[in-house]
């Protein structure tokens, strides 16, 4: 191979799926991992990054397709980031998912899984989340393919941002991800929006009234809209608060919030409930939360129930254990689990959720739950675990990162009986589990599908102390 830094090879032969979407093909016995490919494809790619023994590469142009294809059901499919597998027959997305968990826990953990459990697909693969943020904006992506038309970018757009590019924002006029009322709403929005000639935001200047769209639906029909303001100009955010009130009266919730600031964090903002509730409500099998704007909730909920259900399975309770909920959120796995168990102690950074957990539990009549606000490495102390009770088994749910190695550390000195691990990223996970299996057996592990089209998946994993 070239041992240019950056070159195109024409009609390389697609062979199997790696990982994280991408998948592997080779040339003169170099592996190069191919994005926008999928095996039994052959493509002119485009080597970007051009290692010793391995090179990363970008799809030109496929010049045989694989019979393995499907046509995409979007018309913002391969503009659009979002779904990127669309392509895919789903029950090849399920295996190629499947094969990634395997191939990243035998890899990079090496550690003996005693049984994979088959991965739980989802049964509804599009039209799934329950929330979506758009973005408004007053410069348009416009496609390799459009670049000699006559659109231009200066053009005010509501829709998501274009891959790697943060000041760029595609038009989206009907996505697949979420139900309706979702694209009735936000179409309107930029409908009147033209009509009135507000301003969207400038994201490179920072300036612009329109910034952010947020919707969340309920599977008990409820739905939830903040639209996130970048100017605090209160006779145009009335003029478009009215107007989407008097339009669409089966909102639920309707909010604002003003956000003049460089980022588009709203955790630390106001958020101003301007019509109906405050919150909506959602259900995991018996269970209710309240979701409010700011709230964190798994954003698929039928799959959010699948995915807790293999939890209970993994935890296996027998009435009276002492259960730590550590990365507990909102304390739904906490609450999901809440009757197999004596106790549940959960732990989170952020004090937002922490109140969402410990209404949560209260709206459950619930008085076994005790959820508690700090770092879990700094909280989860010997005194912590002395006031608390000693956990019988522990659930871990960490960000993509993983665990943090002090937390490791600090499982393995309690010798806690079971660990269940849920991951949403299996490479961090895998990481984790070689430093767990010093004195745990891996004993079971089961993939989830959380993200139908795209190469998301979660995983869960049982340990039982040696």
């Amino acid at each position: 191979m070239s041992k240019k830094k950056k070159f195109v090879l024409e009609n390389i032969a697609i062979e199997s799926y790696a990982a994280e979407g991408k998948c592997i093909a080779r040339h003169q016995e170099k592996v190069i991992f191919v994005e926008g490919v999928v095996p039994g494809d052959k493509a002119t790619i485009f080597v970007h990054r051009n290692k010793k023994d391995w090179a990363e590469a970008k799809v030109n142009q496929i010049t045989h397709f694989s019979e393995n294809r499907v046509k995409p059901f979007c018309s913002h499919f391969e503009i659009c980031g979002g779904c990127k597998w669309q392509m895919l027959p789903y029950h090849l997305q399920l295996q190629y998912k499947e094969q990634q968990v395997k191939d990243q826990l035998r890899r990079i953990g090496r550690v003996e899984i005693q049984e994979f459990l088959p991965i739980k697909g989802c049964e509804q693969t599009s039209l799934y989340r329950n929330k979506l943020e758009f973005t408004f904006s007053n410069k348009q992506y416009i496609a390799s393919k459009d670049l000699h038309t006559d659109l231009s970018s200066d053009k005010n757009v509501l829709g998501f941002h274009a891959p790697r590019l943060f000041d760029k924002v595609i038009d989206i006029e009907f996505c697949h991800l979420q139900a309706e009322p979702t694209n009735a709403i936000k179409n309107f929005i930029r409908s009147f929006s033209y009509e009135n000639n507000l301003t969207f935001y400038d994201i490179r200047n920072h300036h612009g009234l329109l910034r952010n769209l947020i919707i969340r639906l309920s599977s008990l029909g409820e739905t939830m809209v903040n639209i996130v303001f970048g100017e605090p100009d209160q006779d145009k955010i009335k003029l478009v608060m009215e107007a989407i009130a008097l339009k669409f009266p089966e909102i639920t919730s309707l909010n604002y919030t003003i956000n003049t600031k460089l980022n588009d964090t709203i955790y630390d903002l106001e958020v101003v409930n301007y019509a109906g509730s405050v919150t909506i409500e959602e259900k995991l099998e018996n269970f209710k939360f309240k979701i409010s704007p700011k709230s964190f909730f798994q954003t698929n909920t039928k799959q959010a129930e699948e995915l807790y259900k293999v939890t209970r399975d993994f935890a296996d309770c027998k009435g009276d254990e002492v259960l730590y909920d550590l990365y507990c959120g909102t304390g739904s796995i906490g609450i999901f689990l809440s009757k197999n168990v004596s106790k549940i102690i959960g732990v989170e950074t952020v004090e937002g959720a922490i109140e969402d957990a410990k209404k949560n539990a209260e709206l459950n009549n619930l008085t076994n739950t005790h959820f508690f606000a700090g770092d879990v490495i700094k909280i989860c102390n010997h005194d912590f675990f002395d006031k608390n009770g000693h956990p019988d088994i522990v659930i871990i749910d960490p960000p993509r990162a993983g665990c943090h190695e002090t937390l490791i550390q600090k499982l393995l000195e309690l010798k806690v009986p079971r660990i269940v691990y849920v991951s949403c990223n299996p490479a961090t996970q895998a990481r984790d589990l070689a430093l767990l299996s010093v004195n745990y057996h891996i004993s079971k592990s089961q993939a989830v599908d959380m993200f139908p089209q795209t190469h998301h998946v979660e995983n869960v994993v049982q340990l039982n102390l040696k």
